[in-house]
């Protein structure tokens, strides 16, 4: 019996996705089908104890010039440290986290390498490992495809 194949969704080359638990809405995000994890922007990143005595990861998700920004210090005790390859080759030592990211109003949890993208056009970055589990395909002609089919699922109020 041959396995079905799911149909794999177009995302553009650029998309606006949601952190639901974040209380992050509309961030702007580049799909890299050279990165194999993806990123998020955040600066303030401190490893402190937690109430229950275990290491916590503190951080400042976005920054002050993004239009969702809130100030709000967000922390995790679920983090890893991992070498990661940056576009240039080279390995940096990056804290990694599980977030949901939601695409075509669905939610997929996935892993973020935190760095300080503060010089980069877009504070998210979406990575193959990311593509491939949601079983997506990248045209780079397009954008925010994400956006676009769930603004054209909401019923219209006649």
């Amino acid at each position: 019996m041959k396995k079905q194949r799911v149909p794999k969704r177009v995302l553009g080359r650029l998309e606006l996705v949601d952190f639901p638990k974040f209380q992050l809405w509309g961030v702007e995000a580049k799909v890299d089908t050279g990165a194999y994890t993806s990123a998020i922007h955040c600066s303030d990143i401190q490893v402190i104890t937690g109430s229950n005595g275990k290491p916590c990861l503190r951080v400042l998700l976005l920054d002050p010039s993004h239009p969702n920004f809130d100030g709000t210090l967000m922390e995790f005790t679920e983090f890893s440290l991992r070498d990661i390859k940056s576009s240039n080759g080279d390995a940096q030592e990056r804290y990694v986290i599980q977030a949901v990211l939601r695409l075509f109003g669905e939610d997929f949890d996935t892993e973020f390498s935190l760095s300080d993208r503060s010089d980069m056009k877009y504070p998210v970055l979406l990575g193959r490992r990311l593509l491939r589990h949601g079983s997506f395909v990248v045209d780079v002609a397009r954008r925010n495809m994400s956006y676009k089919a769930q603004l054209a699922a909401k019923p219209s109020r006649t």
